[in-house]
């Protein structure tokens, strides 16, 4: 705190960088909700206020900028994403949306037609409850398309993936392949022969045999999502990079390099699995303004999609099933006491209730062992919970780190999984909110659209994709627009540990801003949400996208 006073004292005698003028510029500060003009230098907010005082403070290099008029947030802060994996989707096939197996067969054979010989077919986001009616596809369903070279496409939660017959031999996977702990090989009707789709840990048994990325390759995936981040506002992310330790190693690695060429323009904080946090404290990695390592995550279960995510009863579709631990809870708790005593912050998948009960569980007894202190448990989704679990985020100082786009894709088909019931515990923004707890919300890119405005209309609206009701699903959950603003700023700024530097737009932050196209926080604009443009983006005071 002495040396930001110290820089901002430096800063105050200086001509700032640029300023930022005639704008309704909303500070996510309730002291001073809207200013008219900030003033920037070296990055950071050295002033705000009106048009008139904040521009006397200009010199002859000061750069004016005229925001018009316009509506200006905080930069978006995306609590959750996987970072690579999103830029590296943007150079491959693309199924979510496909409407039925002609359209689906059609894209992967014009991939199939352009793509290098020596390449695996990947990517595919594919959606079995659009496009096959809720049928799970098949080897030989993805042999017509792709019959020769190794194709792995997984399901758009990343909890289900579909491998070819080619591929399924590359790994070896036969009707005498045991599933793993913590995951589930498909058979066919005789109860052996594997269909080609893997469940969770199942599917290591075969990315593992996926070639690495290059270095250019990942420089590439990076700078593609840096481009489709500053396009719609976001420039803060959490990255829950799950790769392997090479592939992880070549990450960082490019991160670095791009950081030290001043080329990043969005901000990355990386995080380790939580199995190989050891690796964190050899990783050679000094936290720069732009890169850093966060922490670990880890997972607890699977995903309602998938039938994998671990619930207290049985799944209405198959009643022999109640998902899955990807990892036990006693193993949970053993990790996360490891990292918590090494002062890591541990953020945790759980979406199932059950998953989510005996993570509350061993987050509560983790504090109670190492002591008390500020550790920002989070709980990445918490999707389905129980209603006596509201209360025990804020109890016991747990993040939910939720990404609101999740309940209008899974309203499709979520009662079909679990019934209505359960669904109305779940998804449960109002009553966190409600309960005290602190949201930060984010988008799971690639699994969802990176779009936050698509986030903050599901938040809000809470309606349907692919349904004509205008009704919100639900909607006793729905919160305001202010409240899901501040979960994907100042909320998920709380939960990366940099509510001291970003979130709002006061003197003395980050200049990471958004500039919209229209007033977010018009109520006659409601439902015009998730058609806002951003026309231009400035990370660190740099304007970095322009519509």
């Amino acid at each position: 705190m002495l040396a930001l006073l110290m820089t901002l004292t430096m800063f105050a005698a200086e001509p700032p960088d640029a300023i930022f003028h005639n704008g309704v510029i909303d500070t996510g500060d309730a002291a001073v909700p809207t200013v008219q003009a900030l003033a920037v230098k070296a990055g950071i907010i050295v002033q705000t206020g009106t048009n008139d005082d904040v521009k006397k403070t200009a010199g002859p290099t000061t750069k004016l900028i005229d925001l018009q008029g316009r509506t200006v947030v905080p930069g978006i802060y995306d609590s959750h994403v996987h970072w690579l994996g999103g830029g590296l989707q943007l150079s491959r096939v693309e199924l979510k949306d496909a409407a039925n197996e002609a359209e689906f067969g059609k894209r992967l054979k014009a991939f199939d037609d352009v793509l290098p010989r020596d390449r695996w077919i990947l990517g595919g986001n594919w959606d079995h409850d659009r496009t096959f009616a809720g049928k799970l596809p098949t080897a030989a369903l993805l042999d017509r398309y792709v019959p020769t070279r190794p194709a792995y496409i997984a399901r758009y939660d990343a909890h289900m993936a579909l491998a070819n017959t080619s591929a399924l031999k590359l790994a070896g996977i036969t009707a005498e392949t045991k599933d793993p702990p913590g995951g589930v090989i498909e058979r066919a009707a005789d109860g052996k022969t594997p269909t080609g789709v893997l469940k969770d840990n199942a599917m290591d048994l075969l990315e593992k045999l996926i070639p690495d990325p290059s270095d250019e390759e990942i420089a590439e995936a990076v700078r593609a999502a840096m481009k489709a981040a500053a396009a719609v506002g976001v420039t803060s992310v959490q990255d829950m990079e799950g790769s392997t330790p090479r592939v992880r190693a070549k990450l960082l690695r490019v991160l670095k390099a791009l950081e030290a060429r001043n080329e990043l323009t969005c901000r990355v904080s990386v995080r380790f699995p939580i199995a190989v946090q050891g690796d964190i404290a050899v990783a050679e990695f000094t936290p720069g303004a732009f890169v850093e390592i966060a922490g670990v995550k880890g997972y607890m279960d699977g995903s309602l999609g998938s039938s994998t995510a671990r619930m207290f009863e049985p799944y209405l579709l198959d009643k022999t099933t109640r998902g899955v631990f990807v990892t036990q809870p006693d193993a949970m708790q053993t990790l996360v006491l490891r990292a918590d005593k090494a002062g890591l912050s541990c953020a945790i998948h759980a979406i199932g209730d059950e998953a989510n009960a005996s993570l509350l569980d061993a987050f509560a007894e983790v504090a109670k062992l190492n002591g008390p202190r500020d550790r920002r448990f989070r709980i990445e989704h918490a999707q389905h919970l129980r209603a006596q679990d509201y209360p025990r985020f804020r109890l016991n100082g747990v993040v939910a780190s939720m990404q609101p786009f999740h309940v209008v894709d899974d309203a499709r088909w979520a009662e079909g999984r679990i019934g209505g019931k359960r669904c109305e515990s779940s998804y449960a923004f109002r009553s966190l909110t409600d309960a005290g707890a602190v949201l930060a919300f984010g988008s799971d890119w690639p699994v969802a659209p990176l779009n936050p405005w698509l986030g903050i209309d599901a938040a809000v609206n809470r309606r349907p994709l692919d349904s004509k009701e205008t009704a919100g699903w639900y909607p006793e959950q729905c919160i305001t627009v202010r409240e899901a603003l501040k979960a994907y700023n100042a909320g998920s700024a709380f939960a990366g540990r940099h509510d001291a530097t970003r979130g709002t737009l006061t003197v003395g932050r980050v200049a990471d801003f958004a500039v919209l196209d229209r007033d977010l926080f018009d109520a006659k604009l409601k439902n015009e949400l998730g058609k806002i443009e951003v026309m231009l983006t400035v990370s660190a005071g740099r304007v970095v996208h322009r519509r």
